[in-house]
């Protein structure tokens, strides 16, 4: 199997780096875990730099009415693939991304339930919404994204993946339901 893309320091040379100010460092430097998330700024807009001014803690409040409620926030994911395939990078892999909030998992390699998802799991964010479907590029993107992470990182595999609803069921429900989750393991097949 060819490497699907490389892993520096963290950092994902096929991604466009935009540090953010919002991580910190893993408790035990565990990267055991997946997690996908949905996101569009202003909600069901795709397109601009919306997304990335709130991960950078640069979202003006008065640009839109909906940011005035979320401007503060202070969240990040480790990577965001666009529409078209373009991947953002905001947190480099080795560190915390502050993207599950509270959450719970069973794990089932360790077969307990574990919270915290932050401390082991990397959050990868789809730019999209909960009803419209995702695009072609972002589910072959995402599994040459996966296969390299599970290249690099051993305690990460395909089975670790999971959404934001899963291990927050009554605060989310991303990516939703126009996540094609059988498209995205045939796409990771094709990697494999």
């Amino acid at each position: 199997m060819t490497r699907a893309a490389d892993i520096r320091e963290g950092w994902l040379d096929a991604a466009r780096r935009l540090p953010s100010p919002n991580r910190n460092a893993r408790p035990t430097g565990e990267i055991s875990a997946l997690v996908l998330h949905s996101i569009s700024l202003p909600p069901g807009e795709f397109g601009g730099g919306d997304i990335e001014r709130l991960f950078t803690n640069r979202l003006d409040p008065a640009a839109h009415p909906y940011f005035a409620g979320i401007a503060a926030l202070r969240v990040s994911a480790h990577l965001l693939i666009r529409r078209d395939g373009e991947c953002v990078q905001f947190v480099p892999f080795d560190e915390r991304a502050w993207h599950a909030g509270r959450s719970r998992w069973f794990d089932p390699r360790q077969r307990c339930e574990r919270v915290e998802l932050n401390d082991f799991s990397i959050g990868i964010e789809l730019e999209g919404d909960e009803v419209s479907a995702y695009r072609e590029a972002q589910y072959r993107v995402l599994a040459r994204i996966v296969t390299a992470l599970c290249e690099h990182y051993p305690a990460l595999t395909p089975g670790r993946i999971t959404g934001h609803a899963q291990i927050a069921p009554l605060r989310k429900s991303d990516p939703g339901p126009a996540f094609d989750w059988a498209f995205m393991r045939r796409c990771l097949l094709d990697c494999m």
